[in-house]
């Protein structure tokens, strides 16, 4: 599969994926008020942000179609 996440989208999806972690610890360590069922999903989503982030390829931009790497 080949980079299909440009650098600014890169970028954002690892910023949005940080937090997203952070705030599922939070969650966790009952620091942030919200329902416990909440933290689990915002850690699968913080991983796939920073996965798909780091390595430069989406599985979902590529079923759709979209392709936000300049590099071509």
């Amino acid at each position: 599969m080949e980079q299909n996440v440009g650098q600014t989208d890169s970028v954002v999806r690892i910023a949005l994926g940080a937090i997203a972690g952070v705030i599922s610890l939070g969650i966790l360590g009952d620091a942030v008020s919200a329902p416990t069922i909440l933290s689990p999903v915002l850690g699968i989503v913080s991983v796939m942000l920073l996965v798909t982030g780091l390595t430069g390829r989406c599985g979902l931009y590529s079923v759709i179609g979209v392709d936000t790497c300049k590099a071509r």
